[in-house]
């Protein structure tokens, strides 16, 4: 692709000076260079963003300061070079503070010192585009058709749910089964906004201890309790501009979830042991496992919060209900792992593939992740046969009835197998499993069951 040329205008009253260093700066065939006599003429061309101006301080109708204050406003990134006759020190620091580039005296060396300046912005330009292509590729990177693999339906019903969050700001709720990639897809939506240059911060809620997770969403000041030996800005603030990934919201405490709702409503932040507001401009997406709509009924979940946060629903579907997006998903976390570890490429038998097409995952797509990872370090060939692949045995009800055992022994390890998958959660095991509440928990006190 060719270089777009770098634009320098010159902004010079001598009309000989003003002619050398368009000469001078011509020479090289990448600069495109204008001169201007007045600064009528030049303000008449600025909307062209010229990359640098050289201005001459000691215009004969304009005060130099106020020239370069005008070009500030109109574009603060146009760097501006001064160029003056007289080597007056408090007129460049106070020029410098005002964001010139450089002040440069009318001397033998000027022109040299001038190109010598010229090359290095240009050298500056040509990085702060790379940062620009690179914060770009980041944008491909995250191209969710590309993140999220599958070709199913239900895969093709979230990537329609996924690309409409993308156009808007509206706040989106993620829900699905630990292990299906809510956050991956939380992912896939900041990085094709049009808040993809800005920041990305998740909080996993259930992982900070109940006592820390005020000071770490809205921060804390110095000596708002022991151990606060420094100011510390909260998530939201970091993540201002940008969006906020509150994964497991399901797990806030209920005493905090009404200071939650307050900052979403007044976009405003008060620091932990502060007085001062700090506004905030955050895209919100949460995120959980739980039935949320449950957690309000049973006075867990805040409902006037519950709906602050409902947004966009987007559903993500459990990896068994996504057919031959399990063998897709195999084969790109083996070649995957085979390729960070500088291993031979491995192929996946059709026998292991209808072993995996018959198991039910309940740990998702972070459980096959974990297989195929183990399957390619225990296969010594380059075919990962159905040996090296190994299973949850609660995950298969192909397992589950090889074994000789009782219609109770089934059903307790059918419903342990529900507890574990949910996370302990009785009201919803026994809902889906239609069992009344009271045999589970019953079950729990005579330790046939247990919970986390």
């Amino acid at each position: 692709m060719k270089k777009e040329a770098f634009k320098i205008f010159i902004l010079e009253d001598d009309v000989w000076y003003g002619s050398m260093l368009h000469h001078y700066m011509s020479l090289n065939p990448e600069y495109l260079v204008k001169r201007f006599d007045s600064p009528k003429d030049f303000f008449a061309r600025l909307h062209e963003n010229p990359d640098v101006v050289t201005l001459d301080y000691s215009l004969p109708d304009s005060d130099g300061g106020e020239v370069l204050k005008r070009i500030k406003e109109f574009n603060k990134d146009i760097q501006v070079i001064i160029i003056s006759g007289q080597e007056d020190v408090a007129t460049a620091i106070s020029l410098l503070k005002n964001g010139a580039f450089d002040y440069i005296v009318k001397d033998s060396d000027a022109k040299d010192r001038l190109w010598n300046t010229v090359m290095h912005l240009r050298e500056l330009s040509g990085l702060k585009q790379e940062v620009e292509e690179l914060r770009s590729e980041v944008g491909k990177k995250y191209d969710f058709s590309q993140m999220i693999l599958g070709k199913s339906e239900a895969l093709k019903r979230v990537y329609t749910m996924i690309e409409k969050a993308c156009k808007t700001n509206i706040t989106v709720s993620i829900t699905g089964e630990t292990g299906t990639g809510k956050e991956v897809a939380a992912k896939a939506i900041h990085y094709n906004s049009d808040r993809q240059k800005l920041p990305f911060v998740a909080v996993n809620v259930a992982a900070i201890p109940k006592e820390l997770i005020e000071s770490e969403l809205f921060g804390h000041e110095k000596g708002a309790f022991t151990g606060a030996a420094t100011r510390r800005i909260g998530k939201f603030e970091e993540a201002d501009k940008g969006t906020l990934f509150l994964d497991e919201i399901g797990e806030l405490d209920i005493n905090l979830q009404a200071k939650l709702l307050r900052v979403l409503q007044e976009k405003e932040v008060i620091r932990v042991g502060g007085n001062g507001v700090t506004p905030i401009n955050v895209r919100i997406i949460v995120a959980t496992h739980k039935n949320l709509l449950e957690e309000v009924k049973q006075r867990r979940f805040r409902e006037d919060l519950y709906y602050r946060l409902f947004g966009l629903p987007i559903e993500l579907p459990p990896l068994r209900e996504r057919g031959n997006d399990i063998l897709i998903l195999a084969k790109h976390f083996t070649d995957q792992f085979c390729k960070e570890n500088k291993l031979p490429k491995k192929n996946i038998s059709s026998e292991s593939q209808q072993k995996l097409l018959q198991y039910s995952f309940p740990g998702n797509i972070r459980e096959l992740k974990s297989i195929m990872e183990l399957a390619v370090v225990m296969a010594d060939e380059e075919i990962i046969e159905p040996s090296h692949i190994t299973l949850n045995s609660y995950g298969s009800a192909a397992n589950i009835l090889n074994q000789e055992i009782t219609l109770k022994e089934y059903t307790t390890q059918i419903i342990q197998h529900y507890l574990d998958k949910y996370n302990s959660d009785v009201l919803l095991v026994a809902r889906k499993l239609d069992v009344g509440k009271s045999t589970i928990y019953r079950m729990i006190q005579t330790n046939e069951l247990t919970v986390k």
